[in-house]
C-alpha cells in the first residue's frame, strides 16, 4: 500500500459539486482563513474508510498526502498518522510520527485538520515526553494553526483528568485576536469543566471579565441557564 495508491483512490471518489460547498464552509475564498485551499468533495467517513484500507502505508510515505494541495488528501495523511500512532507497539514508532507531524505542521492548516489530529498524536506523546519548549513555541506562534495545535493538544490530558496544560494555554491566549482561537480555548475549557467543574469556575472567576465573547460562550455552554446568565453579566467584551 502506497500513498500514491491512496491518492488515486481518493481522486476516484471526488464530487465537484460537494467540493464547492466545502470550499464555502471552510472559507477558501478570497480573504478567508483557508484562502486558495482545494477540495475534492469527499465525506470524512469515506476518507476514514480509506485510511483503514491503506494501513500498509508507512508514516514517511504518508508525507506525500500531508503535503498535498488537496484538503482531503492532507486529512487522509493526518488520519493515517493518527491510526498508525494508536496502533504502534513501540515508542520509537510513535516518536517518528510525532516528529513527522511537527516537521510538516505547515500543512496542518485548517481547523478540521488540527482538531482531528493534534490531541491524538502530540497530546499522548507530550503526556509521556513533556516538551514545554515546543508546546509554548506553538502557543506563541504568529500562525493561527500553530496556536490551535497547542490548544487542541491539551484535549488528551483533559480526558485523562489533567487540566493544568489547558488552563495555562487558555490563560496565555486570553488576548488572542482570532476567533478560531477563541473557539478552541472556549471548547477546551468547556471540556475541562465537564470533568471538573471547579476548574472551569475558578478560571471564570479570574478571567470572565476579560474573555472574548466567543471564548466565554463556548466555555459556559454546558452550564445551567442561570449560571450562563451570571457569567455573561460579568463579561466586559472588548
Amino acid at each position: 500500500m502506497r500513498a500514491k495508491d491512496f491518492s488515486k483512490w481518493l481522486r476516484e471518489r471526488q464530487d465537484p459539486e460537494r467540493a464547492k460547498g466545502q470550499a464555502r464552509f471552510f472559507q477558501a475564498g478570497p480573504g478567508g482563513y483557508a484562502e486558495h485551499d482545494r477540495f475534492l468533495g469527499i465525506p470524512v467517513p469515506e476518507i476514514r474508510r480509506g485510511v483503514r484500507q491503506f494501513r500498509g502505508m508507512t508514516p514517511k510515505d504518508a508525507v506525500r498526502l500531508v503535503e498535498s494541495d488537496w484538503h482531503e488528501e492532507r486529512l487522509a495523511g493526518l488520519l493515517s498518522w493518527v491510526d498508525a500512532y494508536s496502533r504502534a507497539k513501540s515508542e520509537t514508532f510513535q516518536a517518528e510520527i510525532a516528529a513527522l507531524y511537527l516537521q510538516h505542521k505547515e500543512h496542518v492548516n485548517n481547523w478540521d485538520l488540527v482538531d482531528s489530529s493534534a490531541h491524538l498524536i502530540l497530546g499522548p506523546w507530550w503526556e509521556k515526553h513533556p516538551d514545554p519548549d515546543t508546546f509554548w513555541t506553538l502557543a506563541r506562534s504568529g500562525r493561527v494553526w500553530d496556536r490551535r495545535i497547542a490548544v487542541m493538544s491539551t484535549f488528551h490530558e483533559i480526558r485523562n483528568g489533567h487540566m493544568s496544560p489547558c488552563v495555562e494555554v487558555c490563560e496565555a491566549l486570553l488576548t488572542d485576536d482570532h476567533d478560531l482561537i477563541h473557539k478552541a480555548t472556549g471548547w477546551m475549557l468547556r471540556e475541562a469543566g465537564n470533568r471538573n467543574k471547579g476548574v472551569l469556575l475558578e478560571f471564570l472567576e479570574k478571567y470572565a471579565a476579560r474573555m472574548p465573547r466567543t471564548m466565554l460562550r463556548y466555555a459556559i455552554e454546558k452550564l445551567e441557564d442561570s449560571e450562563r446568565k451570571f457569567w455573561m453579566g460579568r463579561a466586559k467584551f472588548r
